[in-house]
């Protein structure tokens, strides 16, 4: 995708990807506050199809892609500033690449921009977040603390969920920074990222 100079009607896009527990919920609520810019979490359509349809069943996959990108639609066509978009990004998978590439198509033909935040922190900090009350208030689907532990062990064993520090060359031509958020906490994360990816700052209320 090619980005605009500079973000127009369209507002940014902020694709915000980690593995599981890394944190973008929460790095993602600080830096809505920051912005002013909408949280759009993956967990809020899969909350939503889980009731009906069992993760990863055709009828999921269909449903929680439509209602995404429904949302990313209405959005960039919107007087927003633009949404903060959290997602596990498999960067080995195809499928995984084509979305995000859509998505940011979107905004970029709104005439909008698209900019890449993506958080690490190592496995153990990672399961240890895996069963904080925010985490599991947010997500009943992770309830199960040890199924969704052995979820996480199982996507870091079978999918490339960190870029160290290349995105790719369908992906290089688009801001991009990269945080570790096991020294940092969530506000300090989110000022890193909107100085890094020279987004819209609030002031102080």
């Amino acid at each position: 995708m090619t980005n605009s100079p500079h973000s127009g009607d369209g507002g940014t896009l902020v694709v915000l990807f980690g593995p599981p527990a890394v944190g973008k919920m929460t790095v993602g609520r600080a830096l809505e506050e920051l912005t002013g810019m909408p949280l759009f979490h993956n967990h809020m359509t899969i909350e939503l199809v889980v009731p009906f349809f069992e993760f990863n069943t055709l009828a999921y996959n269909r449903l929680v892609g439509h209602f995404r990108r429904r949302i990313i639609e209405e959005v960039a066509a919107s007087d927003l500033p633009g949404m903060i978009f959290t997602f596990v990004w498999a960067l080995d998978l195809a499928s995984d690449n084509r979305f995000v590439r859509d998505i940011g198509d979107i905004f970029v033909e709104q005439g909008g921009r698209v900019v890449f935040a993506e958080l690490t922190a190592d496995q153990p900090t990672r399961i240890r977040r895996n069963a904080e009350p925010d985490r599991l208030d947010a997500k009943p689907t992770k309830r199960d603390v040890e199924r969704s532990r052995s979820h996480l062990l199982w996507a870091d064993e079978n999918f490339k969920l960190n870029t160290d520090g290349a995105l790719g060359d369908a992906f290089l031509s688009d801001p991009y920074v990269g945080i570790d958020t096991v020294a940092l906490d969530p506000g300090q994360a989110a000022a890193r990222i909107a100085q890094a990816l020279a987004l819209p700052v609030r002031e102080p209320a």
